[in-house]
Order: structure tokens, then C-alpha cells, then sequence
């Protein structure tokens, strides 16, 4: 299976029941996907838990009252079939209202700040 997808989706599913935190294995990947979604509103935290082969990531949700911060997800690039585009095809989500992850050259960043770099790459998924 997909990590990255699993992680999303555990996340989405979190939300639709109204749970507070969700816990995902670690990578680094799904770290710096976490990051964003913080830094970007969309989840209030994230915290690594636990140490070697037990490490986890701790994911604190977030709702306005009892709407969750995230509405919908699309994951892009699937490991079957990889999604790459140069900057200046990476498109705007819902009009601005959500953002894409992109992995470039320069790491992990949104759609928005892909385009102001001018850095093309694998568009990872899609958050609004």
C-alpha cells in the first residue's frame, strides 16, 4: 500500500468522526507533509512519538466548532503512475482555497510557493 495515501486518508477518516488526534507510523515524508498542513491551517499540530522501530507521528486535528479544517483530499502522484509539472502548469486548488504539496528539487512545498520559486516537480496531493 501507499503510506502517503494511508496517512490521508487515516487523517480524513479521523476528522469525519470527530477525534481529536490521529497517530500514523513515521517517515520523514509524511513529517514534512504534516508540517505544511500545519503551517498552511489545515491540522494544529504534529509531534514525533516514540523511538526506533516504534516511532509515530501524533496529528492534532482542527475544527471550526464542528467542521473540520480539512473538507476534502486528492492524492495525485500514486506510486503507479508518478505526476510531474513544470511550474507553470501547477494550477491554483479550488480557486486558492486549497493548496497542492509539491516535491521539488528544494523539498517539500505548496502549489503557491512552487510558482513564486519557478520550481516544477511531483505533485504529491491536493488539501482543501
Amino acid at each position: 500500500m501507499d503510506p502517503i495515501s494511508n496517512m490521508l486518508i487515516s487523517i480524513k477518516n479521523a476528522q469525519a468522526v470527530g477525534h481529536l488526534t490521529v497517530s500514523v507510523p513515521f517517515s520523514n515524508l509524511k513529517y514534512e507533509i504534516a508540517k505544511i498542513l500545519g503551517k498552511e491551517g489545515f491540522i494544529e499540530k504534529v509531534e514525533k512519538k516514540g523511538r526506533g522501530v516504534k516511532k509515530s507521528l501524533e496529528i492534532t486535528l482542527k475544527y471550526d466548532g464542528k467542521v473540520p479544517a480539512i473538507s476534502d483530499l486528492k492524492r495525485i502522484s500514486k506510486p503507479g503512475q508518478r505526476i510531474y509539472l513544470p511550474y507553470k502548469k501547477i494550477k491554483k486548488v479550488r480557486r486558492g482555497l486549497g493548496i497542492a504539496i509539491t516535491s521539488t528539487s528544494k523539498g517539500l512545498m505548496t502549489d503557491k510557493e512552487a510558482r513564486k520559486q519557478k520550481l516544477g516537480g511531483e505533485v504529491i496531493c491536493e488539501i482543501w
